[in-house]
């Protein structure tokens, strides 16, 4: 595990940034300045709590989630990389592939001349990660917390042997009532449903939840928004890389079901992922470069 002291020598900023031991004795970054706070965990790459100042949190984390080398942890936003959803070749490897249970390389922090604060974290292939998937590869997380969050998700391929690449911000969001949620700028568009046989439909109107949602929305739009009058604000998600976005909420059987979500805390999450997923796959030529971003905002309920 690594040395949280080293790494406050080497990355710490005083007054913004802390490295700490979290959960399960996971290294995590913990950020706090005039305009934000937030909890990174270095394990899986993976913010977990997000609060910029006078607002209640931007992210669910279930209180039932797993805190261990080996299990992904619930909420947040897991990175999904290099595959997302089940194993494209069928041989049996972990759904959304292997960075989000893995401990990641820290490669960069500072504070920007705006006040911003700027982590950089990193992943290489190893002869670990080959025995998975085969490919060489140089990844990137770059998380910038401010007024708002920004992650951008940078691939390059420095083998000699192309790849195919699907992958996602598995975000999920705190909410109020999942009654009362509406995902708004998905109108109009053609979508695969996961929860009714994959069947291809098309969005009327704004996104609702009222029973299982698991949905590969196509030929998105770069802005998405979530409506959440239980909290009185607005969710604004603006990407760029992808084509493809994601809605899921599991609703109750399934949540019951989940050793790591409580019994009802479907109500209090949604997930809207920013996506390459389905057809929406990226070819990674030899030393080509792939970069997968996103912002969130939060408009309303000053607490």
């Amino acid at each position: 595990m690594m040395n949280i002291e080293q790494l406050n020598q080497e990355y710490g900023i005083k007054g913004s940034l802390t490295f700490v031991e979290g959960k399960g004795g996971l290294p995590m970054i913990a950020i706090d300045t005039q305009k934000a706070n937030a909890l990174i965990s270095v394990y899986g790459g993976q913010v977990l709590s997000y609060r910029p100042e006078g607002q209640d949190d931007l992210l669910f984390v279930s209180e039932a989630a797993y805190y261990q080398e080996g299990k992904a942890i619930k909420g947040g936003v897991p990175v999904c990389w290099p595959w997302f959803g089940d194993d494209p070749e069928g041989k049996g490897r972990g759904a959304h592939g292997f960075v989000r249970n893995r401990l990641w390389q820290v490669s960069g922090a500072e504070l920007t001349a705006e006040g911003d604060v700027r982590v950089v974290l990193g992943m290489m292939d190893t002869g670990d990660s080959r025995a998975i998937w085969s490919y060489e590869f140089d990844l990137a997380l770059e998380i910038i917390v401010g007024d708002s969050l920004s992650l951008a998700l940078i691939t390059k391929n420095h083998g000699q042997n192309a790849f195919p690449l699907t992958q996602a911000f598995h975000t999920y969001f705190a909410i109020g009532d999942i009654h009362q949620v509406a995902v708004s700028g998905l109108e109009n568009c053609p979508y695969l449903d996961k929860a009714d046989e994959w069947k291809e439909k098309v969005q009327t109107g704004a996104v609702t939840v009222s029973k299982e949602v698991d949905r590969v929305y196509k030929e998105v739009k770069s802005s998405l928004a979530i409506q959440d009058p239980a909290l009185g604000r607005k969710i604004l998600i603006q990407s760029e890389g992808n084509k493809t976005a994601v809605v899921w909420n599991p609703w109750d059987e399934i949540a019951k079901k989940m050793g790591d979500l409580q019994d009802d805390d479907y109500l209090r999450f949604i997930c809207v992922e920013t996506t390459n997923a389905g057809d929406d796959v990226i070819d990674m030529a030899p030393g080509s470069e792939y970069r997968l971003a996103v912002v969130y905002s939060i408009v309303g309920n000053q607490v």
